[in-house]
Protein backbone atom coordinates (compact mmCIF):
# COMPACT_ATOMS: atom_id res chain seq x y z
CA UNK A 1 0.00 0.00 0.00
CA UNK A 2 1.45 3.52 -0.85
CA UNK A 3 2.58 5.74 1.80
CA UNK A 4 1.61 9.04 1.24
CA UNK A 5 4.13 10.68 3.63
CA UNK A 6 6.99 9.08 2.09
CA UNK A 7 9.07 11.25 -0.54
CA UNK A 8 9.94 10.15 -3.97
CA UNK A 9 12.76 7.32 -4.84
CA UNK A 10 16.25 8.78 -5.29
CA UNK A 11 19.34 7.40 -6.60
CA UNK A 12 23.08 8.20 -6.07
CA UNK A 13 24.48 11.21 -5.21
CA UNK A 14 26.91 12.14 -7.89
CA UNK A 15 28.94 14.85 -5.79
CA UNK A 16 29.38 12.33 -2.66
CA UNK A 17 30.74 9.71 -5.27
CA UNK A 18 33.47 12.00 -6.27
CA UNK A 19 34.04 13.20 -2.74
CA UNK A 20 34.62 9.73 -2.16
CA UNK A 21 36.89 8.42 -5.13
CA UNK A 22 39.42 11.66 -4.50
CA UNK A 23 39.91 10.42 -1.03
CA UNK A 24 40.93 6.74 -1.70
CA UNK A 25 43.36 7.94 -4.28
CA UNK A 26 44.42 10.42 -1.79
CA UNK A 27 44.79 7.65 1.07
CA UNK A 28 46.60 5.47 -1.56
CA UNK A 29 48.87 7.80 -2.59
CA UNK A 30 49.68 8.32 0.82
CA UNK A 31 50.53 4.61 1.75
CA UNK A 32 52.72 4.23 -1.31
CA UNK A 33 55.02 7.16 -0.79
CA UNK A 34 55.31 5.87 3.01
CA UNK A 35 56.38 2.51 1.71
CA UNK A 36 58.73 4.16 -0.55
CA UNK A 37 60.61 6.64 1.63
CA UNK A 38 61.12 3.81 4.03
CA UNK A 39 62.65 1.76 1.66
CA UNK A 40 64.90 4.00 -0.43
CA UNK A 41 67.22 7.01 0.84
CA UNK A 42 66.05 10.63 0.50
CA UNK A 43 66.40 11.30 -2.89
CA UNK A 44 65.29 10.14 -6.19
CA UNK A 45 68.62 8.24 -7.19
CA UNK A 46 70.70 5.84 -4.76
CA UNK A 47 74.11 7.20 -3.27
CA UNK A 48 76.64 5.36 -5.92
CA UNK A 49 74.34 6.49 -8.84
CA UNK A 50 74.39 10.65 -7.76
CA UNK A 51 78.28 9.83 -7.15
CA UNK A 52 78.53 8.95 -11.09
CA UNK A 53 76.43 11.22 -12.26
CA UNK A 54 77.97 14.45 -10.40
CA UNK A 55 81.35 13.36 -11.98
CA UNK A 56 79.80 12.97 -15.50
CA UNK A 57 78.91 16.36 -15.27
CA UNK A 58 81.93 17.58 -13.74
CA UNK A 59 83.73 16.10 -16.86
CA UNK A 60 81.56 18.01 -19.61
CA UNK A 61 81.69 21.34 -17.37
CA UNK A 62 85.74 20.94 -17.97
CA UNK A 63 86.29 19.17 -21.06
CA UNK A 64 90.00 18.53 -21.64
CA UNK A 65 90.66 20.26 -25.50
CA UNK A 66 92.57 18.59 -28.07
CA UNK A 67 93.54 21.44 -30.07
CA UNK A 68 95.59 20.19 -33.63
CA UNK A 69 99.37 21.30 -33.20
CA UNK A 70 99.83 24.06 -35.74
CA UNK A 71 102.73 23.14 -38.34
CA UNK A 72 105.87 26.09 -38.58
CA UNK A 73 106.21 27.34 -41.52
CA UNK A 74 109.34 27.13 -43.15
CA UNK A 75 111.68 30.29 -42.31
CA UNK A 76 113.65 31.92 -45.74
CA UNK A 77 117.48 31.42 -45.23
CA UNK A 78 120.30 33.72 -45.88
CA UNK A 79 122.28 32.31 -48.95
CA UNK A 80 126.21 32.96 -48.50
CA UNK A 81 128.56 32.07 -51.44
CA UNK A 82 132.16 31.38 -50.29
CA UNK A 83 134.00 32.72 -53.61
CA UNK A 84 135.82 30.09 -55.28
CA UNK A 85 134.54 27.46 -52.88
CA UNK A 86 134.58 24.45 -55.07
CA UNK A 87 135.77 25.97 -58.09
CA UNK A 88 138.76 24.23 -60.14
CA UNK A 89 138.79 26.50 -63.07
CA UNK A 90 139.33 29.85 -60.76
CA UNK A 91 140.76 28.93 -57.03
CA UNK A 92 140.69 32.77 -56.26
CA UNK A 93 143.88 35.09 -56.01
CA UNK A 94 146.93 33.74 -53.78
CA UNK A 95 149.82 35.63 -52.56
CA UNK A 96 153.46 34.91 -52.91
CA UNK A 97 153.90 33.70 -49.34
CA UNK A 98 150.50 31.08 -50.26
CA UNK A 99 147.69 33.27 -48.34
CA UNK A 100 145.12 32.22 -50.59
CA UNK A 101 141.47 34.21 -51.13
CA UNK A 102 139.53 31.17 -50.71
CA UNK A 103 141.11 30.75 -46.92
CA UNK A 104 139.78 33.88 -45.66
CA UNK A 105 135.89 34.23 -47.62
CA UNK A 106 135.57 30.75 -46.08
CA UNK A 107 137.03 31.96 -42.26
CA UNK A 108 134.69 35.26 -42.77
CA UNK A 109 131.89 33.14 -44.21
CA UNK A 110 132.06 30.54 -41.52
CA UNK A 111 131.47 33.36 -39.03
CA UNK A 112 128.74 35.38 -40.68
CA UNK A 113 126.97 32.26 -40.20
CA UNK A 114 127.55 32.21 -36.70
CA UNK A 115 126.60 35.25 -36.28
CA UNK A 116 123.27 35.16 -38.41
CA UNK A 117 122.44 32.11 -36.46
CA UNK A 118 122.84 33.66 -33.36
CA UNK A 119 120.10 36.77 -34.57
CA UNK A 120 117.62 33.69 -35.29
CA UNK A 121 118.17 33.10 -39.21
CA UNK A 122 118.78 29.80 -40.78
CA UNK A 123 121.74 30.20 -43.14
CA UNK A 124 123.40 28.10 -45.98
CA UNK A 125 126.84 28.21 -47.09
CA UNK A 126 127.28 27.77 -50.58
CA UNK A 127 129.92 27.07 -53.26
CA UNK A 128 130.40 29.22 -56.06
CA UNK A 129 128.55 27.18 -58.32
CA UNK A 130 126.64 25.22 -56.38
CA UNK A 131 123.92 22.89 -57.66
CA UNK A 132 121.31 24.76 -55.26
CA UNK A 133 121.58 28.45 -56.46
CA UNK A 134 119.57 27.03 -59.69
CA UNK A 135 116.09 28.65 -58.79
CA UNK A 136 117.50 29.78 -55.02
CA UNK A 137 114.72 31.73 -52.61
CA UNK A 138 116.10 33.34 -49.84
CA UNK A 139 115.81 36.16 -47.68
CA UNK A 140 119.20 37.20 -49.35
CA UNK A 141 122.06 35.98 -50.95
CA UNK A 142 125.62 37.54 -51.05
CA UNK A 143 128.54 36.46 -52.38
CA UNK A 144 131.81 36.77 -50.49
CA UNK A 145 135.36 37.43 -52.03
CA UNK A 146 138.26 39.36 -51.23
CA UNK A 147 140.28 41.58 -53.82
CA UNK A 148 144.22 40.99 -54.97
CA UNK A 149 147.34 40.27 -53.55
CA UNK A 150 149.12 42.20 -56.25
CA UNK A 151 150.45 46.02 -55.10
CA UNK A 152 148.86 48.24 -57.55
CA UNK A 153 149.04 51.74 -55.70
CA UNK A 154 148.61 53.85 -52.81
CA UNK A 155 144.85 53.73 -53.36
CA UNK A 156 144.19 49.91 -53.52
CA UNK A 157 142.25 49.68 -50.67
CA UNK A 158 138.97 49.13 -49.32
CA UNK A 159 135.58 47.56 -50.24
CA UNK A 160 133.23 47.14 -52.98
CA UNK A 161 129.41 46.05 -53.27
CA UNK A 162 127.70 45.37 -56.68
CA UNK A 163 124.23 44.18 -57.64
CA UNK A 164 123.03 43.03 -60.86
CA UNK A 165 122.95 45.07 -64.07
CA UNK A 166 119.79 43.32 -64.63
CA UNK A 167 117.82 43.25 -61.60
CA UNK A 168 114.53 42.20 -61.61
CA UNK A 169 113.71 44.03 -58.19
CA UNK A 170 116.14 47.13 -58.05
CA UNK A 171 114.53 48.77 -54.97
CA UNK A 172 115.11 45.96 -52.40
CA UNK A 173 118.38 45.11 -53.28
CA UNK A 174 119.41 48.86 -53.82
CA UNK A 175 118.51 49.25 -50.05
CA UNK A 176 120.37 46.01 -49.42
CA UNK A 177 123.69 47.37 -51.14
CA UNK A 178 122.87 50.70 -49.29
CA UNK A 179 122.76 48.80 -45.61
CA UNK A 180 125.72 46.64 -46.32
CA UNK A 181 128.13 49.62 -47.50
CA UNK A 182 127.54 51.75 -44.60
CA UNK A 183 127.51 49.34 -42.15
CA UNK A 184 130.73 47.67 -43.35
CA UNK A 185 132.23 51.05 -43.76
CA UNK A 186 131.34 51.74 -40.15
CA UNK A 187 132.23 47.69 -38.61
CA UNK A 188 135.63 48.01 -40.71
CA UNK A 189 136.71 51.92 -40.96
CA UNK A 190 137.69 50.85 -44.52
CA UNK A 191 136.28 53.66 -47.48
CA UNK A 192 134.92 52.34 -50.44
CA UNK A 193 136.99 51.68 -53.74
CA UNK A 194 134.78 52.59 -56.84
CA UNK A 195 136.05 50.16 -59.64
CA UNK A 196 133.27 47.94 -59.85
CA UNK A 197 133.93 45.72 -62.56
CA UNK A 198 131.31 43.79 -64.75
CA UNK A 199 132.63 40.40 -63.11
CA UNK A 200 131.05 41.94 -60.44
CA UNK A 201 127.66 42.91 -61.77
CA UNK A 202 126.99 40.10 -64.23
CA UNK A 203 128.02 37.86 -61.55
CA UNK A 204 127.03 34.30 -62.85
CA UNK A 205 124.64 33.49 -59.51
CA UNK A 206 122.51 36.71 -60.35
CA UNK A 207 121.34 34.57 -63.42
CA UNK A 208 120.69 31.69 -61.39
CA UNK A 209 118.97 32.64 -58.34
CA UNK A 210 114.81 32.87 -57.81
CA UNK A 211 114.29 36.31 -59.66
CA UNK A 212 112.42 37.30 -55.98
CA UNK A 213 115.65 36.90 -54.22
CA UNK A 214 117.62 39.88 -53.68
CA UNK A 215 121.87 39.51 -53.91
CA UNK A 216 124.59 41.36 -53.49
CA UNK A 217 128.22 40.54 -54.13
CA UNK A 218 131.08 42.26 -51.85
CA UNK A 219 134.96 42.45 -52.02
CA UNK A 220 135.62 43.03 -48.89
CA UNK A 221 139.23 44.29 -48.96
CA UNK A 222 142.30 44.30 -50.89
CA UNK A 223 144.79 41.13 -49.69
CA UNK A 224 147.84 43.67 -50.19
CA UNK A 225 147.19 46.92 -48.57
CA UNK A 226 144.42 45.45 -46.10
CA UNK A 227 146.05 42.03 -45.48
CA UNK A 228 145.73 42.99 -41.53
CA UNK A 229 142.20 43.29 -41.22
CA UNK A 230 141.79 40.50 -43.64
CA UNK A 231 144.19 37.75 -42.36
CA UNK A 232 143.73 39.24 -38.38
CA UNK A 233 140.39 40.76 -37.94
CA UNK A 234 137.82 38.27 -39.55
CA UNK A 235 135.49 38.98 -37.21
CA UNK A 236 135.33 42.39 -37.33
CA UNK A 237 134.64 41.84 -41.06
CA UNK A 238 132.01 39.36 -40.51
CA UNK A 239 129.93 41.42 -38.16
CA UNK A 240 130.05 44.20 -40.73
CA UNK A 241 128.43 42.25 -42.75
CA UNK A 242 126.14 40.51 -40.93
CA UNK A 243 124.71 44.40 -39.72
CA UNK A 244 124.83 45.37 -43.17
CA UNK A 245 122.41 42.19 -43.61
CA UNK A 246 120.57 42.72 -40.56
CA UNK A 247 119.55 46.81 -41.59
CA UNK A 248 118.28 45.47 -44.51
CA UNK A 249 116.29 42.73 -42.98
CA UNK A 250 115.27 44.71 -40.08
CA UNK A 251 114.17 47.66 -42.18
CA UNK A 252 116.69 49.89 -39.95
CA UNK A 253 117.86 53.61 -41.25
CA UNK A 254 120.62 53.85 -43.55
CA UNK A 255 122.63 56.62 -41.27
CA UNK A 256 125.54 58.76 -43.33
CA UNK A 257 127.45 58.59 -40.26
CA UNK A 258 131.18 56.71 -39.82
Amino acid sequence: MHNPDSGPSRGPNPVAETLKSIITVISVAFAVATLFTAAKPIGLFSGEFSAKLAEAVKAQETPDAQWPTATPRPKPPIGIVIGHWGDDHDPGAVCSDGLTELSINQEVATLLQQRLIAEGFDVDLLKEFDDRLAGYQALALISIHADSCTYINDAATGFKVAESNFNPRPERTARMVACLRNRYAQATGLGEHLSITADMTKYHAFDEINEETPAVIIEIGFMNLDRQLLTQHQDVIANGIADGILCYTRNESITTDQ
